[in-house]
């Protein structure tokens, strides 16, 4: 037995005091963190294994207990050992929102997810750190060196050198001048569970304070599923009227909404693309590959839609879409 696992088990063994139970890979994400699922007893549970020279679980443990005093359905922690990494975790199930998610279905589970949205967000957790511009620029920057650079083998013009920190500039401020609240980063259809207190909601560690749209992008322009423009521009209008009942939103009005909407979109499928090249050619994890062209396909229409991004929407028809095409 490998000793992180010898480790685990005696955590959970001798330590928590769990009796005999058996324990199988529940999943992984793009972290260093493994999930498993431990059976005792009749019940389950996941166990966290986050390697502490990798990763810190102490913020996911501080967010966690804020989300659930304000009633959000994220797993309970019944057990913490933060100087090994490890956590005892409730169990949200095995259902993602992806696996439901149909025409049928989706106006539920998304207006359940939207209602658990505009919750973190009016009621969230305090003093998390600023989504500001310096990591608006270092995400998109992993557009330019991991995608176009390392996955395309692009040189870039210094023309082009230009015209992509003009967009970037753009749309950082773009995403400044909304609305600061609680952001989770990934609020998509896998980190999104069926359960009884619809949605459970993980992998949130990574929660800033930021723009009121980039939410909303990663759930209505997910990365794993797509939906019908028209269909997304109703849910988008739904969610502003919400969050002016709320509280949250005064301005700016639906069309300008959508707008943020839009060009928060672009920056968060530039650093999406950048992530899942890297995650290939770092970190061995060639499935994200798959979910490129979904994500360019985002990208081109937001940058097509908007005057300051129409260089940026030339750019990836004559330099990238080829790549694509040929695949």
């Amino acid at each position: 037995m490998p000793k992180r696992m010898e480790q685990l088990t005696r955590w959970l063994r001798h330590d928590v005091g769990l009796p005999p139970f058996e324990l199988a890979p529940a999943s992984a994400d793009a972290s260093f963190r493994r999930y498993f699922r431990i059976v005792f007893n009749g019940e389950s549970r996941i166990v966290m294994d986050a390697p502490p020279d990798k990763e810190d679980v102490r913020p996911f443990v501080r967010i966690a207990r804020q989300l659930r005093s304000v009633g959000l359905n994220v797993p309970a922690i019944e057990a913490e050992n933060t100087e090994e990494g490890f956590l005892l975790l409730g169990d949200l199930g095995e259902c993602q929102y992806l696996s439901e998610l149909d025409d049928g279905s989706v106006d539920r589970l998304y207006g359940d997810a939207l209602g658990a949205l505009v919750v973190l967000q009016s009621c969230g957790p305090e003093g998390l750190p600023a989504y500001e511009g310096e990591l608006l620029w270092r995400e998109m920057e992993l557009f330019r060196e991991w995608f176009l650079g390392r996955h395309l083998g692009l040189e870039l013009k210094e023309s082009e050198q230009r015209m992509l920190d003009e967009v970037f500039e753009r749309l950082i401020a773009a995403a400044l001048e909304q609305p600061q609240v609680p952001v989770h980063r990934d609020f998509h259809s896998r980190n999104l569970m069926v359960a009884p207190h619809n949605p459970g909601i993980l992998d949130f560690q990574d929660a800033v304070s930021g723009p009121v749209t980039y939410d909303l992008v990663s759930l209505l322009r997910d990365a794993y599923i797509e939906w019908p423009r028209e269909r997304v521009e109703d849910w988008v209008q739904g969610y502003h009227d919400l969050l002016v009942d709320s509280g949250v939103l005064r301005q700016p009005g639906e069309q300008a909404f959508l707008r943020w909407f839009d060009l928060m979109g672009a920056q968060r499928h530039l650093k999406v693309l950048g992530i899942f090249a890297r995650l290939h050619h770092r970190d061995g994890k060639a499935a994200y590959l798959d979910d490129m062209p979904l994500t360019f396909h985002y990208l081109l229409d937001e940058s097509s839609r908007y005057p300051e991004l129409r260089k940026l929407q030339h750019f990836l028809q004559e330099r990238v879409a080829p790549f694509f095409q040929r695949g």
